[in-house]
């Protein structure tokens, strides 16, 4: 069986035993848990994503709770061990949970916690950013400049796509998708087209106000449109950005025929899951329309890409950091340890989970409930009044 290499420990005597498997941002999670008799312990070892013995050795014979990263299977065999050693609580350090078996966890009666609420205006930021940055070209224009190859301006070089009076196409109108659409109809006045099962009517009527303001200062109002299809958004919209959910009804929704409906000159960015893209239609539509560009924040088979994706310049790629601003992730470790607590403690669950703002806030104890557990009805735990 695998053994962690190195764990650091804090508050060693604590009557609880919490396990994190990777080292997380900030020290506040840390102390949270220290002050309420938690022994700490950090999983230090050298290896990006930990395998299941890995973690089943770290759980050890006596632990209470387990703070995990979305790149682990969390399933039977996991939770069991978990069980086994005394613990009923897990917590995601992130807001999806496709790695987690609910139904496993409720079995063994561990509550299993994510981290939503806190993610919204991060995600949302890079979506809006590898957005302009494939419109205008910026990581080929900077690779030309860092080669040495840059003798002088010219008419055409690196010629992109204004963004302002285009059409912005958003898969997904829930809270991340809703705030990508207003960062790019106020920052750069597009209009929007949108497809959601549900009516995004705060977002209407944000955009309604915003074009009421724009014409009363002489400027051309912006539209927006609910479509009655995903279709009609690939077809009509210049910029388009994924926000779904994952799951049987999402998986590969951007495909070779979804692809060939879009404009030859569109932009399509994907912030949301990796597995909702087709990668190797994708790396196929890229070759054959230079034009066409991508910006990816996550991908089909994480941390790996398919061949020739890394090959396209009209694809932008970074490595699942839409989260990773200084207060999002610190944010998110605490959240995570919180619902851990919660449970060791018998406190109830947060009445809406994207609602964090109270236990984000430094300058007051954070309020006795677990933030966000997933499978709370299952479990039939108490929902907090506060």
């Amino acid at each position: 069986m695998a053994k962690p290499v190195s764990i650091e420990v804090w508050n060693p005597n604590g009557k609880y035993r919490v396990v994190s498997t990777k080292s997380m941002p900030g020290t506040r999670w840390i102390n949270l848990l220290i002050e309420q008799d938690c022994r700490v312990e950090i999983c230090t070892q050298k290896k990006t994503i930990l395998s299941v013995e890995d973690i089943i050795a770290l759980i050890g014979d006596k632990c209470d709770g387990v703070i995990g990263q979305l790149t682990e299977d969390w399933g039977e065999a996991l939770f069991s061990a978990l069980r086994r050693a005394g613990g009923t609580a897990f917590s995601n350090m992130a807001v999806g949970y496709n790695n987690v078996d609910i139904n496993a966890a409720s079995k063994y009666g561990v509550a299993v916690g994510n981290t939503p609420g806190v993610l919204t205006e991060t995600t949302a930021e890079l979506a809006a950013s590898l957005s302009l940055a494939a419109a205008r070209r910026i990581v080929e224009a900077d690779g030309f400049m860092r080669a040495g190859l840059y003798d002088g301006w010219l008419p055409h070089l690196y010629v992109g796509n204004l963004l302002k009076g285009q059409t912005v196409g958003v898969i997904g109108a829930g809270r991340i998708g809703s705030a990508y659409a207003r960062m790019m109809i106020e920052g750069f006045k597009m209009n929007l087209i949108y497809y959601d099962l549900y009516q995004a009517t705060r977002l209407e009527k944000f955009i309604t106000a915003y074009a009421e303001f724009l014409k009363a200062n002489g400027e051309k109002p912006v539209t927006w449109k609910r479509a009655a299809s995903m279709e009609e958004v690939l077809r009509e919209a210049d910029v388009i950005s994924l926000h779904p959910v994952l799951d049987k009804t999402t998986y590969h929704l951007i495909n070779k025929e979804s692809l060939a409906i879009m404009k030859k000159e569109a932009i399509l960015v994907n912030c949301s899951r990796g597995p909702v893209v087709d990668e190797v239609a994708l790396v196929e539509h890229l070759r054959e329309n230079p034009m066409f560009r991508v910006g990816l924040d996550v991908f089909e088979d994480e941390p790996y890409m398919k061949p020739g994706l890394a090959d396209m310049k009209n694809a932008i790629v970074v490595p699942h950091i839409a989260s990773a601003s200084k207060w999002t992730r610190e944010g998110m470790a605490t959240l995570a340890a919180l619902n851990v607590l919660g449970k060791i403690k018998g406190y109830p669950v947060w009445y809406d989970p994207n609602r964090v703002e109270p236990f984000l806030n430094e300058n007051v104890p954070p309020p006795a409930a677990s933030p966000s557990i997933v499978n709370s009805k299952t479990l039939g735990l108490p929902i907090s009044k506060l």
